[in-house]
C-alpha cells in the first residue's frame, strides 16, 4: 500500500512527500521464459505492429524490446531490427544477452561491426554503415537517434520495409515540426510498412510538445507499467522520499545541509547559465569535496577523488564535472566497469552536469541530489529514475532539489517564481504519478462491487459512492455521483491511460498555478473546469464535446483526490520503520470520502487542487520571500480574458439548461457569479464592437 506523508527537512521545502510501497518482490520475479512481470506485459503484445511501452527506469525495457525482437524475426517474417538510441553510452543496454540460459528460446545476439554506437568515425560513415547492414544478412543493428535520421534522409523511408525499429527514450521524438525523427517517424506511419516499438520511461514531454499527433497515436497499442507497479514490487527498496529546498544566497554553503556522505548519492550541478550557479563549475566541485573532508588524492586507476571524512573513513568520489577529456574519460570507463557493477563501495559521490541521467545505471544510488531547477518535467523524472533502482540493502532514497529563495531584485524574483512553479508542478505531478492508478466510474442504481477490490471494512454499500482498492493491480476504483463517462473509444483510452499526460499539462500551465496558489479571491470553478476543459480541449480537439467534459473530470478527480488523500492521511501516517503494513493512502481517501458524505463532481470541481500546495509552501518559505512572490504575480493579474468569458459563457447556457434561468450576477454562489461575469463581460465587448 502507499504511505503520502510528511518529511523533515533541514531547509525550507515545497512539499515534502515520502510514498512507501510493500517490497513484495514480484518485479524482480521471472517467468518460465525468464521475463519480469513488465516483459511478461510486453510480450503478450509482441504481434502488433505499433508498439508504445511506457515504463518507469529499471523495469527491464531494453529486454522486453529483446524479446519482442526476436520474435519478429523468428517467428513474424521480419527480415531486421534495428534499435535507436538517443546516445552512445545507452547503446550498452542492448549488448549481447544470453536469454536461453533464463529459459527464452533463443539469446540476442549483435555482431560487433553493427553496434555503431560503438564504432569509432562521424555520423556520416556510420550512415554508410547502415546502408551496408540493410543489404546484409544479419539481423541486428544499433545506433544512435541522429545517425538513424540520416540514414533515413539518405536512403529513404521504403528501404526500411518488413523491419523493426524499436525507438528507446521515445519522449526525444517530438510532432513538433521542427523534429526531422518526429517527421521521419509520421513517414513510416504514413507508409506503414515498417513496424516499430517505441520505448519510454517518462509519461509526459516537459516542453509541451505531444510525442505524436492524435491520428498516430491511435495506431500504437499501450503497454502502461506504473511506477506503482514497479517499486511496489522490489525485494529491498521499500521508500521514495521527494523534496524541494530553498536556500539563500550561494548554494555551495547550504549543500552540506542536504548532502549526507552516508547516502551513496548523485549530484547535478546547475548549468553555468543558470542564476544558481558561480559561473565556475569546477570550484563549485572543489568547494564541495573541501566541506566533505580531507583531500587525500586521486586514485590512479579510476581518477576518483579520495575524501577522508573527520570519522576516518575515506569517500570515493566520481568527478564528472570537470571535462578534460584524459580526466573525465578514465572516470567514466571506471563507472561502466562490469566488473563493478555489483560492488556497492566502488564509489560513493557522483558529482555530474550534463551526464549521468538518462540511462544510467547505478543500482546503489540512494540519493539523487539536484541544484536549481531543470528545464522540464522528463528531465526530472529521468533524474529520480536514477535513485529508485532495487538493490541489497537499500531500503530508502530520495530526490532532492535545493532552488534560490528570490532575492529583492525585481529580475531575480521573477526568476525564482517561475523556479517556484516548476517545482511545485513537479512534485504534484510527481504524487500522482507514484501513487496508484485511479479508474473513475459514475455512481449508478445499478452500480455493483467489482471482483479483486477490497471496499473497506465495511465492504460495498450499493447506496453509497465506493472506493476499492486492488492492491495486485495497483489500482483505485472510485465511484462518483455526477461523473460523465467517456464514450468514444478515444475518450476511454484516455482516461484510462492518459490522466498523467493531462495532469501534467494542468500544472505546467503557468496561469493556473498561479491562480490556484496566488489569488485569494479565486473561484475554485475556474480553474478546475475553465482552465482545465481549456487544456483538454487544446490536447484532444477530436473529441466530442461531452467526452471532452469527461476528461476533464477524470483528470481533475485524479490530481483533487491526490491532494486530498494526502492531507487526510497525514496525521494518523505510519512510521516508515513499522512492520505493519501501510494502508495510509487509502485509508486518506476514504477517510476524505467519509468527511464529505456525497462524493460528486460538483464537490471535487469546488476543491482547489492547488490549496495543499499553498499551506505547506507557506509554512515553508521565508514568509519576506512569499510576499515578494505574491506581489511579482498579483501586479501582472488579468481579471478575465475573452477566451474565459466564452468558456464562461457556455457554461452559463448549460446552468440555464439545467436550471431554468441564467446565472445572476448577484447570487452568493461565487461561481454562478463569475459565470454571470463572463456573459456580461461578453455583452459589454459585443457593445464595444457595434459602436466602433
Amino acid at each position: 500500500m502507499t504511505r503520502i506523508d510528511g518529511v523533515s527537512a533541514p531547509l525550507g521545502s515545497i512539499p515534502p512527500v515520502s510514498v512507501g510501497y510493500a517490497a513484495t518482490g514480484a518485479t524482480a520475479r521471472a517467468n518460465a521464459l525468464g521475463m519480469r512481470p513488465m516483459q511478461e506485459q510486453a510480450f503478450e503484445r509482441r504481434g502488433e505492429q505499433y508498439l508504445l511501452i511506457k515504463s518507469p527506469p529499471a523495469s527491464g525495457k531494453s529486454r522486453a524490446l529483446m524479446f519482442i525482437a526476436l520474435d519478429k524475426l523468428h517467428n513474424q517474417g521480419l527480415q531486421q531490427a534495428i534499435v535507436v538510441v538517443p546516445e552512445r553510452a545507452i547503446g550498452a543496454s542492448f549488448n549481447d544477452e544470453p536469454l536461453t540460459q533464463y529459459g527464452f528460446w533463443a539469446d540476442w545476439t549483435v555482431a560487433p561491426r553493427w553496434n555503431l554506437c560503438n564504432a569509432p568515425g562521424t555520423d556520416g560513415g556510420k550512415v554508410n554503415a547502415v546502408g551496408a547492414f540493410l543489404a546484409s544478412a544479419d539481423r541486428t543493428l544499433i545506433c544512435t537517434h541522429a545517425t538513424f535520421r540520416f540514414a533515413v534522409e539518405k536512403f529513404g523511408v521504403a528501404s526500411f520495409d518488413n523491419r523493426l525499429i524499436a525507438v528507446d527514450e521515445f519522449h526525444h521524438v517530438s510532432a513538433n515540426p521542427d523534429s526531422k525523427l518526429g517527421i521521419h517517424l509520421a513517414d513510416f506511419l504514413a507508409r506503414d510498412r515498417a513496424h516499430i516499438v517505441a520505448m519510454t520511461g517518462s509519461y509526459f514531454r516537459g516542453d509541451g510538445d505531444a510525442i505524436l499527433t492524435p491520428a498516430d497515436e491511435a495506431k500504437f497499442q499501450n503497454v502502461t507499467y506504473t511506477y506503482y507497479e514497479q517499486l511496489n514490487g522490489y525485494e529491498y527498496l521499500k521508500n521514495l522520499d521527494i523534496g524541494y529546498y530553498f536556500y539563500a544566497g550561494a548554494y555551495v554553503d547550504d549543500l552540506m545541509k542536504v548532502l549526507e556522505p552516508s547516502e551513496k548519492t548523485i549530484v547535478h550541478i546547475p548549468s553555468v547559465n543558470s542564476r544558481e550557479s558561480t559561473k565556475d563549475k569546477i570550484k563549485e566541485v572543489e568547494h564541495a569535496i573541501e566541506a566533505l573532508g580531507e583531500w587525500q588524492g586521486a586514485d590512479a586507476a579510476t581518477g576518483f577523488q579520495l575524501v577522508k571524512l573527520p570519522s576516518g573513513r575515506v569517500l570515493r568520489i566520481a568527478d564528472l564535472v570537470d571535462d578534460d577529456p584524459a580526466k573525465r574519460d578514465r572516470v567514466v570507463t571506471a563507472l561502466k566497469d562490469p566488473a563493478q557493477k555489483h560492488n556497492r563501495d566502488h564509489v560513493d559521490i557522483i558529482f555530474a552536469l550534463g551526464m549521468a541521467k538518462e540511462g544510467f545505471d547505478w543500482i546503489w544510488c540512494e540519493h539523487a541530489l539536484t541544484i536549481g531547477y531543470r528545464a522540464s518535467l522528463t528531465e526530472i523524472v529521468q533524474i529520480i529514475g536514477r535513485a529508485t533502482r532495487d538493490a541489497p540493502g537499500k531500503t530508502r532514497a530520495r530526490f532532492t532539489n535545493l532552488i534560490a529563495e528570490p532575492d529583492a531584485d525585481d529580475q531575480l524574483v521573477k526568476e525564482a517564481v517561475n523556479d517556484t512553479l516548476k517545482a511545485i508542478a513537479a512534485s504534484l505531478l510527481m504524487e500522482v504519478v507514484l501513487a496508484p492508478r485511479f479508474e473513475f466510474k459514475p455512481k449508478a442504481a445499478g452500480s455493483g462491487p467489482t471482483p479483486g477490490f477490497d471496499y473497506g471494512p465495511g465492504g460495498y454499500q450499493p447506496g453509497k459512492a465506493n472506493i476499492g482498492f486492488s492492491d495486485t493491480q495497483g489500482k483505485f476504483e472510485i465511484e462518483i455521483k455526477g461523473l460523465a463517462a467517456p464514450k468514444s473509444a478515444e475518450a476511454q483510452r484516455i482516461c484510462a491511460q492518459d490522466l498523467i499526460e493531462v495532469v501534467a499539462a494542468f500544472v505546467q500551465d503557468r496561469p493556473t498555478v498561479e491562480r490556484g496558489l496566488f489569488d485569494r479571491e479565486l473561484v475554485p470553478e475556474e480553474i478546475t473546469q475553465v482552465r482545465m476543459g481549456k487544456i483538454v480541449k487544446d490536447r484532444y480537439p477530436e473529441l466530442s464535446a461531452e467526452d471532452q467534459e469527461s476528461v476533464r473530470q477524470h483528470a481533475v478527480a485524479a490530481l483533487t483526490l491526490n491532494q486530498q488523500a494526502k492531507q487526510a492521511a497525514q496525521p494518523a501516517a505510519i512510521s516508515p520503520d513499522t512492520a505493519a503494513p501501510n494502508t495510509a493512502f487509502i485509508d486518506g481517501i476514504r477517510k476524505f470520502v467519509m468527511d464529505v458524505r456525497d462524493l460528486d463532481i460538483d464537490l471535487i470541481d469546488r476543491i482547489n487542487p492547488f490549496g495543499e500546495a499553498y499551506a505547506i509552501l507557506a509554512k515553508t518559505m521565508n514568509p519576506e520571500r512569499l510576499r515578494q512572490v505574491e506581489a511579482a504575480i498579483a501586479a501582472k493579474r488579468i481579471t478575465m480574458t475573452a477566451e474565459e468569458a466564452r468558456d464562461l459563457a457556455r457554461r452559463a447556457r448549460d446552468y440555464l439548461r439545467e436550471r431554468g434561468r441564467l446565472p445572476s450576477i448577484t447570487a452568493a454562489d461565487p461561481w454562478e457569479r463569475r459565470m454571470a461575469e463572463g456573459v456580461a463581460y461578453l455583452a459589454r465587448m459585443k457593445a464595444e464592437a457595434n459602436r466602433g
